[in-house]
């Protein structure tokens, strides 16, 4: 066994599919399933499932998943370490939430960032928490932000903050106190966002349906949206701070008001000097110490 197989092995379970898997390692098909039929025979097990849905792993494929994908780890982080240089440079690749992505403090630690360390190439993956965490956990980002709570076993906390959160809505014709939430339309992030799980609990904690929603990807189209009247929304007071212009906010009870997000990688013994650099310009921009957690 190599770790060409460990790689392929890895790949196909990522992807579900020979053919994609092939693609992204630049094989051809039948290459693919020459090898893994190899291998098969070479340990005496089946690894994969295959029916018209598609290539699943078996129970001893899930498990050479899992080991395989813990040594592809140690070996790229052996290859870092030995050929580490003493200034951070080369590529970073850093998962980040939209509502994180936009407030004005991760703006200027990417500022920070890239004013003091011009030779690394970092790489901004905007996606939902749920994802972040499982490309963390596969070794497909060096570090991310999760906002929400997630099971951290495997993972070293850098840095932890709690952010307010607020109801936003549009300016409002009437002159009330807090908005009527029973007619309401909500503008939400996809499934897995920790604020959309808010909405819902505190909507259902009152008696209100959540059955009008609008789903969209992007911060600015969210608050387009609640701009237009179309809907009201949760998001967190930093979030924005730079678009406060025909919005307004209003508090939401003591239980939903407050967000915890973490700065999260990999454990390991080796952090490169570029991750390391980041996460002191994120420090600084939050005007913390040094964290790093790690849960058993």
């Amino acid at each position: 066994m190599e770790l060409t197989d460990l790689k392929m092995v890895v790949m196909i379970q990522r992807e579900g599919s020979l053919t994609k898997a092939a693609e992204k390692l630049g094989y051809v098909q039948s290459n693919i399933t020459m090898r893994i039929r190899k291998l098969e025979l070479e340990l005496g097990v089946q690894l994969f499932h295959r029916d018209r849905k598609g290539v699943y792993p078996t129970e001893k494929g899930l498990l050479l998943c899992k080991y395989a994908n813990e040594i592809l780890q140690m070996t790229e982080e052996t290859i870092s370490a030995v050929q580490e240089p003493k200034y951070p440079c080369g590529s970073l690749t850093i998962g980040v939430v939209e509502t994180i992505a936009a407030t004005p403090t991760f703006i200027s630690a990417l500022s920070s960032f890239q004013k003091k360390y011009p030779e690394v190439s970092l790489t901004l993956n905007t996606a939902t928490s749920p994802e972040n965490f499982q490309k963390v956990i596969n070794g497909e980002l060096d570090g991310a932000f999760l906002t929400g709570e997630y099971d951290l076993t495997y993972l070293k906390v850098y840095y932890e903050f709690q952010e307010k959160v607020l109801l936003v809505t549009g300016l409002e014709k009437e002159n009330a106190s807090f908005p009527n939430l029973e007619k309401a339309a909500w503008v939400v992030f996809p499934k897995g966002c920790p604020l959309r799980k808010a909405n819902y609990d505190w909507l259902r904690s009152q008696g209100i349906s959540f059955d009008n929603i609008i789903e969209v990807s992007t911060l600015d189209t969210m608050l387009n949206c609640v701009r237009a009247g179309i809907g009201y929304t949760l998001l967190t007071e930093p979030a924005i701070k730079l678009k406060e212009k025909h919005i307004q906010s209003y508090d939401v009870p003591e239980q939903f008001k407050v967000m915890t997000s973490r700065l999260v990688a990999r454990k390991s013994p080796f952090s490169s000097s570029a991750f390391t650099a980041f996460t002191e310009c994120i420090a600084d921009a939050h005007g913390c110490t040094e964290g790093g957690k790690e849960y058993a």
